[in-house]
């Protein structure tokens, strides 16, 4: 017989406040950081409903636990305002890429390394792709000096992260800026 499906219990998030601290006696420390010694949890959740706060945990692994008397409520936004800051200034690096051809022309090469130094003024990788097709097979030192040429001409503002490596009919190296 099969039984229906129980979710387990909801686990909070965040430190733990008031009744949910289940350890005897408390480092307490008042809402003016002043520290109260070695007190007992009954006396710590006292205090706090007197001053109309809440007591959270803020060290749990200390001995005996540390906890603060202040606005669980404030604490939370703070960190959800800290939380979004840090999201806010992160950058996400994009790898872009860029397809040649192992014969490619010298205005078309001069054009892809233009968008090759803007992607890395922005901060993205650059994985560039060298694509043979028929005969070009025959000669894939062509493609070698091609991507080498790149790497020379890119050696100031980038470095580079994987080697050309040939995968079927496709020449692929990887630059990251420095």
């Amino acid at each position: 017989m099969r039984r229906p499906f129980k979710a387990g219990a909801p686990v909070k998030e965040g430190p733990r406040s008031n009744r949910d601290i289940r350890v005897p006696r408390v480092q307490l420390i008042d809402t003016e950081g002043k520290n109260h010694g070695d007190v007992s949890i009954t006396d710590a959740l006292q205090m706090a409903e007197e001053a109309g706060l809440d007591l959270v945990e803020i060290s749990p692994n200390a001995v005996p636990p540390v906890v603060k008397i202040l606005d669980l409520g404030k604490l939370k936004y703070a960190n959800q305002k800290k939380a979004a800051e840090a999201r806010k200034h992160q950058k996400v690096i994009e790898i872009k890429e860029i397809k040649m051809r192992p014969n490619i022309d010298s205005h078309d090469y001069e054009t892809k390394m233009k968008a090759v130094r803007r992607f890395f003024e922005e901060g993205d990788k650059v994985k560039l792709t060298l694509r043979f097709r028929g005969r070009e097979m025959a000669h894939m030192e062509l493609g070698m000096q091609l991507l080498n040429k790149v790497r020379e001409e890119t050696a100031t503002i980038a470095k580079v992260e994987a080697e050309p490596k040939l995968e079927g009919r496709q020449m692929m190296m990887v630059l990251a800026p420095k």
